[in-house]
């Protein structure tokens, strides 16, 4: 998926978390060779193609196609997997990879772990007992500086949608230009599928995205503007360390 993992257990590693360690990491591998926009043979650039239908591909491009549609539906049609013009579901697929590969660990018994796809991040338990895990947020025009640091006592996603390693590559899906409004914005939720989905919405949404963002319930967002100001929901405030 362009972009590095890891995986972080705070658990005794028993032989049945090593190996939904391993399913793990198969896993995100699968989920490469069928939904990556850079290989020309996956899945889904061979489904933008017409190369094949939705009924040859894995059961799983239909459920990421449907969670997408739900997610363009929530969102008012500001999350879209199709605004440059060909078929796109990264905007989904990373945390949606994140956060399967967080509950293989969990089912194999794995209570305190953190997984972290390319900076979108799925928490679990605690860092150690009564220790929470404490996230660090980069700032988007300092580099080696922090923004924010998020504590989380509980099960929590973290997803963050910028400019700084990509530019501005997110488009405002009705007119298909970039957005400029935000240099970053986090999004912390419990679950990293929709958390990471309604980030990319958010920053699509632009100015617009506050009202937005303090009507989903179990969301806070906090974002960096262009002039270095923050901003953050309501509250927000409660995930401060």
């Amino acid at each position: 998926m362009g972009t590095v993992f890891s995986f972080d257990v705070r658990d005794r590693p028993t032989p049945a978390i090593h190996d939904a360690l391993a399913e793990a990491v198969r896993h995100l591998h699968r989920v490469d060779a069928v939904f990556s926009t850079y290989r020309t043979d996956s899945h889904i650039n061979r489904l933008d193609r017409g190369e094949i239908r939705l009924s040859d591909c894995p059961p799983e491009v239909h459920e990421v196609l449907s969670l997408c549609a739900e997610a363009t539906h929530d969102s008012d049609g500001w999350f879209s997997i199709v605004s440059a013009g060909t078929l796109d579901p990264s905007g989904l697929v990373k945390g949606w990879a994140t956060e399967a590969a967080s509950q293989l660990l969990h089912a194999a018994g794995a209570r305190n772990t953190c997984v972290n796809g390319g900076g979108d991040i799925q928490l679990r338990g605690q860092a150690a007992p009564g220790i929470p895990w404490r996230i660090g947020i980069a700032h988007p025009q300092r580099p080696g500086e922090l923004a924010t640091v998020i504590a989380a006592h509980h099960d929590l996603a973290i997803a963050t949608s910028g400019i700084a390693e990509r530019g501005a590559h997110i488009l405002d899906p009705h007119r298909g230009t970039p957005v400029t409004s935000f240099a970053s914005l986090t999004l912390i939720g419990p679950r990293l599928t929709m958390t990471d989905t309604y980030a990319t919405a958010a920053f699509a949404r632009g100015k617009g995205a506050w009202a937005w963002l303090e009507s989903l319930e179990e969301y806070e967002g906090f974002a960096i503007l262009p002039d270095s100001q923050q901003r953050q929901t309501s509250g927000f405030s409660r995930y401060g360390s």
